[in-house]
């Protein structure tokens, strides 16, 4: 399955930041994310709760650019 947007999660205001807003649980800015399952950190509980019900789940989890353990030595 798949949604256009993912947009129904808990978001809270960055503090110091007018207008920029974060998940509340894997603290990821709303413009990273920016409607997109992967946007969310693979650990984030909003995710793997779509993840888990059997919507898109990405072949390459780290779409979002954050840095997989081959990333490192």
């Amino acid at each position: 399955m798949k949604k256009a947007y993912y947009i129904d999660y808990p978001q809270q205001h960055v503090e110091g930041q007018a207008h920029t807003y974060q998940c509340v649980y894997c603290k990821v800015v709303t413009t990273k994310i920016n409607g997109s399952l992967q946007g969310h950190l693979p650990s984030c509980a909003y995710r793997l709760k779509y993840e888990q019900a059997g919507y898109e789940k990405d072949d390459c989890s780290n779409s979002a650019g954050y840095p997989s353990a081959d990333d490192f030595d």
